[in-house]
């Protein structure tokens, strides 16, 4: 799965240089990732390579993949998809999105949640997030996600054209 037309629809301009990529395995650069998210006092990545080496969440199960950003084979986002644990089979969950700070405000994350977003569409009925700072807040707002209170996730959106609730997900993000 490679998308560079989802980097072109967000950032506006062509990005030959992008790519987005299903990781089968989880590259060594991800402890560069891993790092930057430790210091600005994230420790998800650190869960993700935890539990990727333990085997405890590999995104290998029907419906989940884990998806990297590269910018000339760096490897500067990364995010997956699983099943929500919290919650029935027909809810995916968005996990461990991480965008690398000097590549913010980019369109990047944008396009890796798109990205994420049209492959639970075809396993998932609804995504399921949790976010602990206003500022992911406010993106995942932008990506089209709702704010909900369940106790288990922060927000949701749905994939069903249709479905009541948070608004469906159709090809794009609002």
């Amino acid at each position: 799965m490679e998308s560079l037309n989802a980097v072109r629809r967000y950032s506006g301009k062509p990005s030959d240089d992008l790519s987005i990529r299903k990781l089968d395995e989880l590259p060594e650069q991800a402890l560069t990732l891993q790092s930057q998210a430790v210091a600005e006092g994230f420790r998800f990545l650190t869960r993700l390579i935890s539990e990727w080496e333990n085997r405890t969440l590999r995104f290998d199960k029907p419906g989940e993949c884990l998806l990297g950003v590269f910018r000339h084979d760096l490897l500067i986002a990364i995010g997956g998809v699983s099943r929500d644990p919290y919650s029935n089979p027909d809810i995916g969950r968005l996990r461990r999105v991480y965008v690398a700070p000097s590549m913010r405000r980019h369109n990047v994350g944008k396009a890796l949640v798109q990205q994420l977003l049209e492959h639970a569409a075809a396993h998932f009925q609804q995504v399921h997030l949790t976010t602990d700072t206003p500022e992911a807040a406010a993106f995942y707002l932008r990506c089209g996600f709702h704010q909900i209170t369940n106790g288990t996730a922060t927000h949701a959106k749905s994939l069903v054209p249709g479905a009541t609730g948070p608004e469906p997900y159709i090809n794009g993000i609002e």
